[in-house]
């Protein structure tokens, strides 16, 4: 199947998943009879998900935001991760919305433009495969009119800026001068890896002693554990670039499994304090993804 191919037939299965959630669900409006609908204009967030305890708190500050900046405008949440939905509804009976099954709802309460605002860190795989959703729901007969995606936290060069200076004013007060601070993100094979090495160039025009690294892109531990060698740095907070300290925060970067950045880079002679603390509790972090649920509301 071509690349081409294969998104036709992702955007075909994604509009027969609506109809089949509308059918099923809530049941389809009559085909006769309407008139027209008075405009009707909602917020959708999307967000991977996390099954740790509490890590999802942060969520509500996003949405108080969000609420605060478009007052009077209806704000929903989906999320991306089928594993996640999955292990929430068995373990907590817990009932989470996919993108689709979000958006296929807000079509069934007569909204008619949306605005779906990620809440990813990068434009990766994600973030386009969330594009491809909306996309499929914009336009739709007897749907919605519009649907338009709100850039993920990193986009532009302003977007790098901010988070750059966003994240160093958070930054743990315990860090004294020659500790270093670093920010680890998940990174991607996709192309849209690089924004992690645009936020490293942006970080050290403020601080030589702050660094990015990822668990599965560039810049990768190694690279890291070279830059503070070469730095002469001894002790290092690890920070994760995720918008939850979830289980790639606990585990992954700050666990004390053999195999995370912690234990590694303790064994390579670099005292390590894990900071369970992710980029939706920054002040400044998540105005960005406000202004950039913002911007698309204008496009409405």
């Amino acid at each position: 199947m071509t690349l081409v191919n294969a998104h036709a037939f992702r955007r075909c299965a994604t509009l027969i998943l609506a109809l089949a959630i509308l059918a099923a669900g809530c049941g389809l409006a009559a085909a006769h009879g309407e008139g027209k609908k008075a405009d009707k204009k909602g917020v959708l967030l999307v967000a991977f998900g996390t099954s740790v305890e509490g890590a999802d708190g942060v969520y509500a500050n996003i949405e108080k935001k969000v609420r605060e900046a478009l007052p009077g405008v209806e704000v929903r949440w989906a999320y991306s991760s089928k594993m996640i939905r999955h292990k929430l509804a068995k373990e907590k009976n817990a009932r989470l919305d996919s993108p689709a099954e979000a958006l296929a709802r807000m079509m069934d309460d007569d909204f008619s433009q949306v605005v779906v605002q990620s809440l990813q860190t990068i434009p990766g795989e994600e973030f386009h495969a969330l594009r491809e959703t909306a996309q499929a729901f914009s336009g739709m007969p007897k749907g919605m009119r519009q649907v338009v995606v709100g850039y993920p936290l990193l986009a532009t060069t302003a977007d790098l800026e901010k988070a750059a200076e966003a994240l160093l004013a958070g930054a743990p007060e315990a860090r004294k001068p020659g500790e270093a601070v670093v920010f680890v993100g998940h990174g991607t094979s996709h192309p849209a890896n690089v924004y992690y090495a645009g936020l490293q160039y942006h970080l050290w025009k403020k601080d030589r002693a702050a660094f990015v690294g990822t668990v599965e892109g560039a810049p990768t531990r190694e690279d890291v554990i070279r830059e503070l060698k070469q730095a002469g740095i001894r002790k290092a907070y690890l920070v994760p670039l995720l918008a939850v300290a979830g289980d790639h925060a606990r585990n992954d970067i700050g666990g004390d499994e053999p195999g995370s950045w912690k234990s590694v880079l303790t064994a390579q002679g670099v005292a390590c304090e894990p900071v369970l603390k992710g980029t939706a509790e920054y002040g400044g972090v998540v105005d960005i993804w406000v202004e950039h649920v913002k911007q698309a509301f204008e496009r409405l």
